[in-house]
């Protein structure tokens, strides 16, 4: 099969992979149907995750229709079209009885990471009876790959974690595929308003499409002054950093008022400041996560209903065959206009 494989730092390449077999009666092998590039791909192309062994398989998000079941495999059966969760859980050790399936003692973030990803022909799923969703006829392909992980991810880590209420002020700095996740599920939760920050004025223009009531290009605007003025106080209830950079932290920490939620969504690869100095006084509740995915379910029904519109959040397609021309172009986003990339393997 083809596979796209990691052999370090800026280093993969597209070949010819043995098509993976069932090692445990839990698992399942997928064909993939289609898949997509997760910002945290880049960062393993960047040598950002040095721990990955070099012959990996990446990639952690997708949708196929299984082709081979393990003896011990109850929910699913041949033939049945699912979503690959990016994250695996067994549902029985200690963290998944408490839904902390990222924490899960025999998987969590592994396909891509410590175990062949889906960004080939065919993968290999752990529990799978954990670790998949059954996609419902009213979900087109495209958008339930978006279920597999950054939904999720916006939601829980950023619009859950952050504890976003009715009538909320919040700000999210960051639009790019997380951020903008986080834009359109913090919408269940009715805020009054939703500041988006970023640097590049084509996704600040569909982050107003998405649902923004304000946005800030950073760049070019003094971000503190603009959101008190916005919110006419002391600042947001609820900062989401989605990002992962020193500079998206700095400004979470400069816009919050007392008593507000930052919650940190984004992967960062270098120490941050924490200025303890100025914000011990402040009441603040600040969260970090990796995605747990327990609201998947909830977000397939949600979606169902056509009330996300996620099509705009897809700029990009590509073949298979073209997924070393896709990295390149989602490493240049800005350039390339590009937020969220479908490779196809049909």
């Amino acid at each position: 099969m083809k596979a796209l494989v990691y052999y370090g730092d800026h280093n993969i390449a597209l070949e010819e992979r043995p098509k993976p077999t069932i090692i445990k009666p839990t698992d399942v092998i997928v064909k993939v149907l289609k898949t997509t590039i997760c910002g945290t791909d880049l960062g393993i192309y960047k040598g950002k995750n040095p721990e990955i062994e070099s012959g990996r398989i990446l990639g952690h998000e997708g949708v196929g229709i299984i082709e081979e079941i393990g003896d011990s495999v109850s929910q699913f059966k041949k033939g049945d079209k699912v979503i690959i969760s990016c994250i695996t859980s067994c549902g029985s050790c200690e963290y998944c009885k408490k839904q902390m399936y990222s924490h899960c003692q025999d998987g969590g973030w592994i396909l891509g990471y410590m175990i062949d990803g889906v960004q080939a022909e065919y993968v290999r799923i752990p529990h799978a009876d954990n670790s998949l969703h059954k996609i419902p006829a009213t979900i087109d392909d495209e958008i339930a790959v978006l279920l597999s992980d950054i939904l999720p991810t916006g939601h829980e880590i950023g619009v859950q974690y952050g504890n976003v209420k009715p009538g909320d002020e919040i700000a999210i700095i960051g639009a790019g595929p997380i951020g903008m996740s986080a834009l359109l599920t913090a919408q269940f939760y009715s805020p009054s308003k939703i500041i988006m920050v970023d640097l590049d004025d084509n996704r600040l223009k569909l982050a107003k499409e998405l649902g923004a009531t304000h946005t800030i290009n950073s760049g070019t605007t003094n971000v503190e002054e603009a959101i008190k003025d916005i919110v006419d106080g002391d600042g947001v209830d609820v900062a989401i950093e989605a990002v992962g950079i020193p500079q998206t932290w700095d400004i979470c920490q400069k816009i919050v008022k007392p008593g507000a939620h930052i919650a940190n969504v984004g992967v960062h690869g270098q120490k941050v400041d924490f200025e303890i100095n100025k914000l011990w006084i402040k009441n603040l509740t600040i969260t970090t996560g990796l995605v747990n995915t327990n609201t998947t379910p909830m977000l397939l029904k949600a979606v169902s209903t056509n009330s996300l519109d996620l099509k705009k959040m897809i700029t990009h397609h590509f073949p298979l065959s073209e997924l070393e021309h896709a990295y390149q172009v989602f490493l240049n986003g800005a350039e390339e206009k590009a937020l969220k990339i479908i490779i196809d393997n049909a």
